[in-house]
């Protein structure tokens, strides 16, 4: 394609090099081939400016970059915001992409929603995936790793990849990081959802206003016109939920609220059950009972937004609410792992901020007729101030606390131990993980429940960082399995 053909779909005037052909995107100069265009982004530790001259040497024809950035030998498009100039561009080339494409933003929960959209969407008929934390999740359930938001490049590639295998529905994890940096532009987004709002990657935005303005990007800027911004409406009524309305009314979405004070699906109560709860709901004037085979209040939440973005974007709420009926677990998202040979069941749930390690505990609370065991740590080069509130919600809702290493990276383990400690002084303290899990399921009795939160589904743990950065195979769920097997041996 043409980058002048490509820079008037994007809405760029361009006056030179109109006829230069474009044959990729990179924002990695190592990975630039003849006719590429490269971004040159200005990062936390690197700068992408830095390598232009390799780029032009290795064939790019154009370069998208700041104004006063130095470009010799290759087009260059100056703009103050490269990183959105060059999405946009890219979103030109990246074609086709599928035509029901929905994103889900906040703090906890983004992951659940946009997984169980895609089975909706799937019981519902539609040839659906799911791209996130999880990675892509094809319609024929297999997987491939990758970040919450994957870079812009991969991003839309990823999105082109699915429209050409026949994929026609997309739900997608849309972060705070991956809107800040315009990470996931460029593609018709028919409905947007916001589940919550608490404190975490302060390390990265400074305050909790402007990770919230991170997160408002979605309704502000990437949803289409006229777009459905689904928004959970709990009990509380907080400031954050308010202000995320307010962006949703500014921009003349179609706003619909879910949850206890929602207007689109109104939850009227729900019953914890052995296997999941039962749900009464209202939609659209008529009531009607879903048996959610998952636990947990936050898990209702996930299922019922998960719901209305389904139902907005043209599925029927008929086939949608019934579906949701056979929802399956998410990985790592209060996962039964194991049962111990006295007959505790092990959890293990991706909670890494003190908010969603109490919603982990509260879902679990019913459902413990002993002891809840709660077994966590916190991630290094983080957000620190966090680290305390979690052991405070841990300490509050666990009859036995455990505080293990996570993903220590770059910081002294035991340093980040004693900041949870702080908020859990009375906690057990065990910096070998594997030793930790192993030790609540020797203490777990029959009527006792053992939550290891923290990693979910992730399958390494973080050792250092920068050149001396080592990941160390480690599954929670296939640890806690190991553990409890031991125990039945021993």
């Amino acid at each position: 394609m043409k980058l002048g053909a490509l820079a008037d779909k994007a809405g760029f005037a361009l006056a030179e090099g109109r006829e230069a052909n474009v044959t990729g995107f990179a924002i990695d100069s190592r990975k630039v081939a003849p006719g590429t265009v490269f971004g040159a982004f200005q990062g936390a530790r690197v700068n992408g400016e830095d390598f232009i001259p390799a780029a032009v040497e290795a064939g790019a024809v154009a370069v998208v970059a700041r104004p006063d950035a130095t470009v010799a030998g290759a087009v260059h498009i100056a703009t103050e915001e490269p990183r959105r100039a060059f999405a946009h561009l890219a979103a030109a080339f990246f074609t086709p992409v599928p035509q029901h494409i929905v994103a889900v933003t906040g703090t906890n929960g983004k992951t659940s929603c946009v997984e169980m959209t895609r089975q909706l969407w799937r019981m519902c008929g539609e040839r659906a995936a799911s791209i996130g934390t999880l990675g892509v999740t094809t319609p024929d359930e297999s997987v491939s790793t990758g970040l919450t938001t994957p870079d812009i490049v991969t991003f839309l590639s990823n999105m082109s990849g699915l429209a050409r295998e026949g994929v026609s529905h997309v739900a997608y994890e849309a972060s705070s990081h991956g809107l800040d940096q315009f990470r996931n532009e460029g593609v018709p987004v028919a409905a947007g959802a916001f589940t919550n709002f608490s404190r975490d990657h302060l390390d990265y935005h400074g305050s909790m206003e402007a990770y919230f303005a991170a997160k408002m990007r979605l309704f502000d800027d990437v949803l289409q016109p006229g777009a459905a911004a689904i928004i959970w409406h709990g009990e509380d009524d907080s400031e954050w939920t308010r202000q995320a309305i307010e962006h949703a009314h500014k921009r003349a979405l179609r706003v619909l609220t879910v949850g206890e004070q929602g207007e689109f699906i109104r939850l009227l109560a729900r019953t914890p059950t052995q296997l999941g709860q039962t749900l009464e709901i209202e939609h659209d004037g008529a009531q009607r009972s879903i048996k959610l085979p998952l636990i947990g209040a936050y898990q209702v939440a996930n299922a019922l937004t998960a719901c209305a973005l389904a139902i907005a974007t043209g599925s029927s709420a008929s086939q949608v609410l019934d579906a949701a009926n056979r929802l399956q677990p998410v990985r790592g998202r209060l996962e039964r792992a194991a049962i111990t040979a006295k007959g505790a069941p092990v959890y293990v749930d991706y909670a890494h901020t003190p908010d969603a390690l109490e919603a982990a505990i509260a879902a679990l609370r019913p459902h413990v007729e002993g002891r809840l065991i709660t077994v966590f740590g916190a991630g290094g080069d983080r957000d620190q101030g966090k680290r305390s509130e979690m052991g405070v919600a841990a300490a509050k809702g666990s009859e036995i606390v455990i505080v293990t290493d996570d993903n220590p990276r770059g910081e002294d383990p035991a340093a980040i131990r004693a900041a949870v400690l702080e908020g859990a002084p009375d906690a057990i303290e065990i910096g070998d993980r594997r030793e930790a899990i192993a030790e609540a399921i020797r203490q777990a009795g029959a009527q006792d429940i053992v939550l290891v939160a923290g990693k979910g589904h992730e399958q390494g743990q973080i050792i250092g960082s920068g050149d001396t950065m080592r990941i160390l195979p480690f599954d929670d769920v296939q640890v806690a399995r190991e553990c409890a097997g031991a125990e039945v041996q021993s």
